[in-house]
């Protein structure tokens, strides 16, 4: 499907890998220019890099911004612009976790979670609204979660990062609607990436469980299809919403979790 895309530039933060890469991916496979941002081996980096630059046929680049820096945040920005000319896309995905009851949970890791999965947003955001309303045109996409519609225990920083990500959506949706930009947020269920593999573990440490418990009667028990989401299923969406297509869609927050916040 030609979504008319090809030749536009997108930043995909925490897109090294799990729901972040296959996101950059799917755009890259649409005709878009890549700016991936994430942690991991530089050597696997760049490799991914170039074999996804030679694959789609379109430039890709990477920033290593850290997503608790806003100078670093502003500067990838900037890079994007810069490098690719141009800005047409934001994904805002990178994310962390960690689980614990709140008595117990680490001051460190609630500053470093708030940071990354909702500060982070804020700052890529600012950033790059100037250059989209120069352009008269943008799309702002936010990685949320089914925890910015429904709260689950032991998660609590996350739980509140991503209800405030649904803030910062409606806020941005509402404020650049005049000026082409969208804002919008997915919402998926659990996918299984690194990030839900060492939850699995968190949560199976947390409430004294095996870790096959926890996929069954934690994690999959939320999903009334007993599925996990699939990589594929969050790429069609964020195409339809980047596109024109999608261009009426703004300030939502839509749900892609097999169910779960139905009830």
């Amino acid at each position: 499907m030609d979504y008319g895309l090809k030749g536009q530039v997108a930043v995909v933060t925490g897109s090294t890998s799990g729901i972040g890469q296959a996101l950059a991916q799917g755009l890259a496979a649409a005709g878009v220019g890549i700016v991936l941002n994430g942690f991991g081996d530089p050597e696997t980096i760049e490799q991914d890099r170039a074999a996804l630059e030679l694959t789609a046929g379109v430039p890709v680049r990477y920033h290593g911004a850290d997503m608790t820096k806003a100078d670093q945040i502003a500067d990838m920005i900037a890079f994007a612009e810069k490098e690719l000319g141009r800005l047409d896309i934001l994904v805002n995905n990178a994310g962390v976790q960690h689980v614990s009851p709140i008595e117990d949970f680490p001051i460190a890791k609630w500053d470093q979670i708030i940071a990354i999965n909702l500060s982070s947003a804020f700052h890529t955001t600012r950033a790059a609204i100037p250059i989209m309303k120069a352009a008269g045109r943008g799309r702002i996409v936010n990685l949320a979660s089914a925890h910015a519609l429904v709260a689950s225990p032991f998660k609590s920083a996350y739980v509140a990062a991503k209800h405030g990500i649904a803030g910062l959506t409606k806020t941005a949706a509402l404020e650049l609607a005049e000026h082409g930009i969208t804002c919008n947020a997915i919402c998926p269920g659990y996918v299984k990436t690194p990030l839900v593999e060492m939850q699995i573990a968190d949560t199976a440490k947390a409430r004294g469980m095996t870790p096959d418990q926890v996929m069954k009667d934690v994690i999959l028990a939320a999903q009334p299809t007993k599925k996990f989401v699939e990589f594929n299923q969050l790429t069609g969406l964020l195409l339809y919403l980047v596109s024109d297509a999608g261009a009426s869609v703004n300030g939502a927050l839509l749900s892609v979790d097999g169910g779960w916040t139905a009830a």
